[in-house]
This record gives structure tokens, C-alpha cells and sequence, in this order.
């Protein structure tokens, strides 16, 4: 397995399709000495989903890279907000008052600001988490104007039994509407059609790791 070789291949693939998105490398239950690789080979956008194994495996890594990004890309309980907080640079997985409420404390107290991606359900699936599509431009605004969070676009997973390219270009315009820069869809089975609908960032596990 060449890791540093699959990251190269997911990099010309974005080019080729004329996308200038991050890859965020999705490494939970990754070893050490693979994350390593990465890091000396320069790549500094990681993406994590479970608190305490993040705070473990990168609590002594940030402390050598002023200039490393870490993404906490999963279901965030309202409990484990101030440890995301402590150590994560981005979460794209805000999705309801109480989470932004908590944040917006934590950053007062802190004073210290982090980055946002709203989850929405854009597949409106009861059985995932995220913001309902006629309810985001609200929520939006109130993490923004009144929170004062910095809210800098959305995110989503389309539904897997599903063709995602409708789903990517519906999250694509939602974010245009709401003015938000930052486009957080797209993995490593669907990252290239994520591309075609300006995705900022795209999370790559399985493409890079297997």
C-alpha cells in the first residue's frame, strides 16, 4: 500500500477535472506511522471522526505543526463540544441550536474562533443527522448574525442508494444562496462528481488507505 502514492493519484484526478479542492485524509483507526508518511510528505488537512481518539493520536502532532488543519467530520454530541473544540480547527457537522449555542460560549470564553460547515440532510433521510433543507437559511443566519459563529459553508452525504450528482448540485446552489465561500461533499467514491459542483473539500478514507 502506497498511501503517498493514492494521495497523488486523488490530487491529479481533482486536477484533471479542474478543482481546486483540499483533500481532507480521513484517518480514523489509521496507525500512526501512516499519518507520519503524510505529515513529512507535507499534507496538513486531516479529518477525524470520534473525540477521544483524535485527542490521542494528535494531542503531541499539533504540537510540531503551527500550520496543520484537523476536521472533526462527525455526529457531534453536545458533551463532547468543548473537547472538538480544545484540538480541532474546522467542524463540518454543526447542526442544531444547542451545538451552536455551546460553541459560540466556548469561543467566547476562549476567545479563540474555529470554522463551520452546516450538515444538511440533503437526502431528507430520518436516519441522518443534519439541518433540514427548509430550514438551513435560517439556521445560517442565526449562527451567523447572531452567534457570530464563522459559518463558512455547507455540508452533506448524499444517500448512498442514490445517484449523488443531483444531490451534490442541489447542496451546491443551497450554498450559493446563503453566500457561503467553503463546499465540504464528496468522498472517496463520489469525490469526482463532488468536484464538478465546486467542492472546496473533499473526504478521502478508503481511496487513499486501501
Amino acid at each position: 500500500m502506497d498511501i503517498i502514492n493514492n494521495l497523488e493519484i486523488v490530487k491529479d484526478n481533482l486536477v484533471s477535472l479542474k478543482s481546486k479542492a483540499k483533500i481532507i485524509v480521513v484517518c480514523k483507526n489509521q496507525q500512526l506511522s501512516k499519518i507520519q508518511n503524510l505529515l513529512d510528505f507535507g499534507h496538513l488537512d486531516f479529518g477525524e471522526n470520534k473525540i477521544q481518539e483524535a485527542h490521542e493520536k494528535w494531542n503531541d502532532i499539533i504540537k510540531k505543526f503551527n500550520n496543520l488543519n484537523l476536521h472533526f467530520i462527525g455526529k457531534l454530541q453536545s458533551n463532547k463540544a468543548k473537547q472538538a473544540f480544545q484540538i480541532f480547527n474546522y467542524v463540518h457537522s454543526l447542526d442544531n441550536e444547542k451545538l451552536a449555542k455551546i460553541f459560540h460560549e466556548l469561543e467566547v470564553i476562549n476567545k479563540k474562533k474555529i470554522k463551520y460547515f452546516v450538515q444538511v440532510n440533503i437526502g431528507s433521510e430520518p436516519q441522518k443527522n443534519g439541518i433540514d433543507i427548509s430550514a438551513v437559511n435560517d439556521f445560517v443566519d442565526y449562527c451567523k448574525n447572531k452567534l457570530k459563529l464563522n459559518v463558512i459553508g455547507l455540508m452533506a452525504i448524499p444517500p448512498k442508494d442514490q445517484n449523488p450528482e443531483l444531490f451534490f448540485k442541489q447542496l451546491y446552489e443551497l450554498n450559493l444562496a446563503n453566500n457561503l465561500e467553503e463546499l465540504s461533499m464528496g468522498m472517496s467514491e463520489d469525490y469526482k462528481i463532488a468536484a464538478k459542483y465546486n467542492a472546496t473539500y473533499v473526504r478521502i478514507g478508503s481511496a487513499i488507505f486501501s
